[in-house]
């Protein structure tokens, strides 16, 4: 091994024992018992879902806000929000705000639940002077269409009687008129970027209400409703606004959020672990490497289909980086994985254990892998 050698850490988080940050650590403790002469450059990642606002946080250096908002149910919940290091660019996941983690499974119906509380993560990120926002809208608990959102940014939703509509895709049905006079003006000056990862339309047999409606607690008869309250509402955005979201590609995402926020934010949809690529420098940072380390909870034949291991094993092969990977879990069907660009995957599990102690010890587990991979390339 030659002397300076560098190695990027780019893992995703390991879920429900560390963070993408956590990771990088003990991966470098590992590799410096082995070899202390090792480089190594962390740069925690995430695939636009969940731990992707602490990645970028971490990466460049940012800052966690906390504030209360309207959770998915209208009751008050904490949710987090992050300003990255240069100031310039908010990022904040709806699962925060308007989650299904947040409703309990008895209490789950996506006839009342609202984004509202995700508006108001981003009028905080406005508050902040930035230039551009970043939104995860994985893991909602919502149906409404990002009705909920233009509520908390100061848009109307009005019934044929000039009443403000109530929360929740139930509401939709009685939409007459759409008031944007005094939603925040700061929107039309921000760069609304979305981390979404599937390419649902908003309604039919593919659409947010049939496909993720049940998750959320609505029975056959909430989804019929819901999928005609979206069309309606799809019928008022382009007659008001002329847009046309009804058939775009995502639009169905998060229960028509990605409609909404492609409505009155003017938001680009994008994929997940590209948005990470791009504001972590991963690209950079590969290009001066000599090789480069991944890694999540699990990997398996569904890791081709956009995690975070995949994304980077892509990467690296671009300039024909070595790519190892690490994961609690490593389950079937891996072989398509070497094919695209991973070189190795290890395991990071010692021993049969009970899941809780396995997620615990994650660190120490990782830890021990990584000393375990620098010696064996010791030898060579």
């Amino acid at each position: 091994m030659k002397k300076n050698y560098v190695i990027v850490l780019a893992p995703d988080s390991f879920k429900e024992s560390m963070t993408a940050k956590e990771a990088c650590e003990a991966m470098e403790r590992g590799i410096k018992k082995a070899n202390s002469n090792i480089r190594c450059v962390h740069v925690p990642m995430a695939d636009g879902g969940e731990g992707t606002m602490q990645s970028l946080v971490d990466a460049t250096k940012g800052k966690v806000y906390s504030l209360k908002v309207v959770g998915p149910l209208g009751t008050d919940v904490y949710a987090q929000y992050g300003i990255l290091g240069n100031g310039e660019v908010g990022m904040l996941e709806m699962a925060s705000a308007s989650g299904i983690q947040l409703v309990t499974p008895k209490q789950r119906n996506p006839m009342l639940t609202t984004t509202y509380g995700t508006g108001q993560l981003i009028k905080a990120c406005l508050d902040h002077g930035v230039k551009k926002i970043l939104i995860g809208i994985g893991g909602s608990a919502t149906n409404d269409g990002g009705a909920g959102v233009l509520q908390a940014l100061g848009g109307k939703l009005l019934d044929k009687h000039g009443n403000e509509l109530a929360f929740g895709g139930g509401e939709l049905g009685k939409l007459c008129s759409i008031d944007l006079s005094d939603f925040d003006p700061r929107l039309k000056e921000v760069i609304i970027e979305v981390a979404c990862d599937v390419n649902n339309p908003l309604c039919g047999e593919r659409g947010a209400s049939k496909v993720f409606g049940p998750q959320k607690g609505a029975t056959k008869e909430m989804i019929k409703t819901l999928d005609c309250n979206l069309e309606h509402y799809a019928d008022i955005i382009i007659k008001q606004l002329g847009k046309d979201v009804l058939n775009e590609a995502g639009s169905g995402a998060a229960g028509g959020l990605g409609a909404g926020l492609m409505a009155f934010l003017n938001g680009t949809l994008k994929k997940g672990i590209d948005i990470v690529i791009e504001y972590t420098g991963l690209e950079q940072k590969i290009k001066e490497s000599d090789m480069v380390w991944t890694g999540e909870g699990s990997i398996d034949f569904q890791t081709q289909y956009g995690k975070t291991p995949l994304g980077v094993a892509l990467l690296a092969s671009k300039y024909n980086k070595p790519v190892i990977a690490l994961a609690g879990r490593v389950g079937k069907d891996i072989d398509i994985l070497y094919e695209k660009g991973i070189g190795s995957i290890f395991s990071i599990m010692r021993e049969v254990t009970p899941i809780e102690e396995a997620l615990e010890n994650g660190q120490k587990n990782i830890e021990k892998t990584a000393e375990n991979i620098i010696r064996l390339m010791n030898l060579l």
